[in-house]
């Protein structure tokens, strides 16, 4: 992966035609706007186009905990950066705290960046902090984001969706508001259905248990994959029934992603060719 430096470099030429968005916004505009980003998985290759060339012209950036650094180099060089970030049961701010930065600073007149990692509209409360954006007659632009899930199954080599394996696929998240856990386990039971559970792994014992107690086979394949696109990325693959005992003796790292359903099983026919996964180690099961 090229360093950020080669993207920093052409910082100053880099633009769409017609597409300065952020000035004229601004000229139309008495007050400030927010830009609602999805920096991705952590890769800085696989950030858009737009949501560089708005992280260029940004005035301010509140960022989280899983935007890299590689990615933060690539806003502005003059912009105030302002780290908001939230890890588990480890807030640097409340989110209230977040919601008043980003109307107290478009209402100075600022082009706000709402850096987060992923996609903010999945699992990433950007639909909380618009909620109150828009509630103080602000403009905003939200500019999706290539999520874990996307990044970590394609790196992986494993399909979210196969014809003969999966047509549907489901985003799951372990964890409810203020913290309360997800045991809604009676809408994951289907075979031809791949389940993707986010911020899980710290959970996953009582999930995997949760699913067999509520019916879902215990040989469904299953897999973590950790720091998903990064160089760091890990894979362990399993089983429904002993994934949590594999994850005890592997031990990988969050942040990580959890997907449970036959395309896992894909996983080990691509590998020999997959260059993801000839660079990123992968823990099966059998071998632990």
């Amino acid at each position: 992966m090229p360093h950020s430096s080669a993207f920093v470099s052409n910082r100053s030429t880099y633009d769409l035609a017609g597409q300065n968005c952020a000035e004229t916004t601004k000229a139309y505009h008495k007050k400030g706007v927010v830009y609602l980003v999805g920096a991705g998985s952590g890769d800085p290759e696989l950030l858009t186009l737009k949501a560089l060339r708005v992280m260029q012209r940004a005035d301010v950036v509140l960022y989280d905990s899983l935007v890299s650094e590689d990615i933060l180099d690539m806003c502005a060089l003059t912009a105030e950066k302002i780290f908001v970030g939230k890890r588990r049961a480890n807030h640097a701010l409340p989110q209230e705290g977040i919601n008043e930065l980003l109307v107290k600073h478009a209402l100075a007149n600022k082009t706000v960046v709402r850096l987060k990692g992923g996609d903010p509209f999945i699992f990433g409360r950007g639909g909380e902090e618009l909620q109150e954006v828009v509630r103080h007659g602000i403009y905003f632009e939200s500019i999706p984001g290539i999520t874990a899930a996307s990044a970590a199954a394609s790196r992986a080599g494993i399909p979210l969706t196969h014809r003969d394996h999966a047509q549907s696929v489901q985003f799951v998240t372990a964890c409810k508001k203020l913290g309360e856990p997800n045991t809604d386990y009676s809408e994951l039971l289907d075979s031809t259905q791949t389940v993707v559970f986010y911020m899980g792994l710290h959970r996953l014992d009582e999930m995997t248990k949760g699913l067999i107690a509520a019916g879902r086979d215990s040989e469904t394949p299953f897999a973590i994959i950790s720091h998903a696109s990064l160089p760091t990325q890990q894979v362990l693959i399993g089983t429904l029934k002993d994934i949590a005992e594999q994850q005890a003796s592997a031990n990988l790292p969050t942040p990580a992603l959890l997907i449970m359903g036959d395309v896992v099983t894909l996983h080990a026919e691509f590998a020999e060719f997959n260059l993801g996964t000839l660079v990123a180690p992968t823990i099966e099961a059998s071998c632990i």
